[in-house]
């Protein structure tokens, strides 16, 4: 090589004489590799210098804000069979329209007229009531009857005893004036019969006299027996008082008594007919439950159990149901050492199933297909998974979510933190270091702070939730 040169240089070769020497060319392969290091370390000391979010990324589904709107099973009320669909799957139904009917499979529930027949029993016993207070109305005016009659008896007999005791005190005088009559009658007596001895009267006056001693003694005896007697009609009237009154407090204890019974009976006649009226209302409303309605607006999206004739449970699924009005959310999950980093009203970007995306983690407004949201609520017990649950309502202040989103469909979630340069991030990441955060204060400023965890007394007294 080194003497085709030579022989080059001494003109003693002529190189254009040779087409492969035209097709030889001297290159400088170290230059070039060296301006193309020095270039790429040009890119790469510019591109660590761009700013950087930071960000978590955790997984999730679409669900909605509303608890009532979320999709709903519809149950039955009544164990039953089913006699008939009127809906199918996919269609639109309104609150209240009928999605099935049901006819009863327990006995107690059989008879066709079993509403008729216990208004009629609840009727009967309606009327016994109204026996049983009329029985009660009747009782009440015979307890009042007997009272009064005892009152009068009462009267009459304490009168009669006034009337003895007076007789008894006039019987008394009586016996006092005849006792003293015939003590005089005694006195004149005697003294007769002196004036007798003596021979000063007759045995005529003696005789008179004598008779007329007689006669008082009679007369003493005699009220003397009528005073005994006035007193036994007095004893006679206090006892016939203390029979009339133990008498009529008898009749009335007993009449008494049987209002009572009565009493017993109709509260007992009102109890089974307020116990028949709670029946009759349960069998109306359960006769409301023989047809499945829908409870609000929204689409039959499956039939859990099909076909006619089948028999279903009390509590049982009979048909999904999903509401045509909701307002979607995100529900994801974040790792409890990232939890302390998300703060309610923190923005989230979304990748949902189904929609084509070019994502830029760290450049969010970069990237295509990717939508915006804010942190709505952050539970504060851990899910079953191991992570805590985090909603995220749509961003209002970023692009709308697509229309086209159904509930359950899944979605990756990315909580942006702060702005940061290439090369710290990648510091971050060789070192293991948490990413930076803020913690909102109470005059809405942000406080930065790097590598530690945050205080939760502070924070709260400056957040004041």
């Amino acid at each position: 090589m080194h003497r085709f040169q030579q022989f080059r240089r001494e003109g003693r070769l002529s190189t254009e004489e040779f087409r492969s020497f035209s097709m030889l060319r001297q290159y400088q392969t170290g230059r070039t590799f060296a301006r193309i290091i020095l270039v790429s370390l040009g890119i790469f000391l510019v591109f660590v210098f761009l700013p950087w979010t930071q960000n978590i990324r955790a997984d999730g589904f679409l669900t909605t804000l509303r608890p009532e709107q979320r999709p709903q099973t519809i149950h039955s009320t009544i164990a039953g069979r089913i006699e008939k669909w009127y809906v199918r799957e996919g269609e639109r139904v309104q609150p209240g329209d009928t999605i099935l009917q049901l006819s009863e499979i327990k006995d107690n529930y059989f008879d066709p007229r079993l509403l008729e027949r216990t208004r009629q029993q609840i009727d009967a016993k309606t009327g016994a009531m109204s026996a049983y207070q009329d029985k009660v109305g009747s009782q009440d005016a015979q307890i009042e009857a007997l009272q009064k009659t005892l009152d009068l008896k009462l009267e009459q007999t304490r009168n009669y005893i006034r009337q003895s005791e007076l007789k008894v005190i006039s019987d008394s005088t009586d016996l006092v004036a005849a006792q003293a009559n015939a003590a005089v009658a005694e006195a004149q007596l005697n003294r007769m019969r002196q004036l007798y001895r003596d021979g000063l009267n007759s045995l005529t006056d003696l005789e008179t006299r004598n008779l007329k001693y007689q006669e008082a003694i009679a007369k003493a005896v005699s009220a003397e027996n009528k005073l005994l007697a006035s007193r036994n009609e007095l004893i006679n009237a206090q006892v016939e008082l203390i029979s009339i009154e133990q008498q009529y407090r008898d009749k009335l204890a007993k009449a008494r008594s049987e209002r009572a019974a009565s009493l017993s009976e109709y509260y007992g006649a009102g109890g089974e007919v307020a116990k028949m009226e709670g029946q009759y209302s349960n069998y109306a409303v359960r006769s409301g439950f023989y047809f499945v309605t829908a409870a609000q607006e929204g689409y039959v999206t499956k039939a859990i159990r099909a076909g006619i004739g089948e028999t279903v449970k009390e509590g049982e699924a009979l048909v999904s149901l999903m509401p045509v009005h909701y307002d979607l959310a995100v529900e994801m999950y974040v790792e409890p050492v990232d939890l302390p980093l998300i703060q309610i009203g923190n923005k989230v970007r979304f990748l949902f199933d189904g929609w084509p995306a070019i994502v830029f983690s760290g450049w969010p407004n970069a990237s295509y297909g990717a939508f915006g949201g804010k942190v709505f609520a952050v539970d504060n017990y851990i899910s079953e998974n191991g992570k805590y649950r985090v909603l995220v309502s749509p961003d209002p202040e970023d692009h709308p979510w697509p229309k086209g989103l159904r509930v359950g469909s899944g979605a990756i979630g990315m909580a942006l933190l702060e702005d940061v340069p290439i090369w710290y991030e990648l510091w971050r990441k060789l070192n293991g270091f948490p990413p930076n955060y803020y913690i909102q204060n109470g005059d809405q400023s942000m406080k930065k702070r790097s590598g530690q965890a945050p205080e939760i007394g502070k924070e709260k007294g400056k957040t004041g939730k």
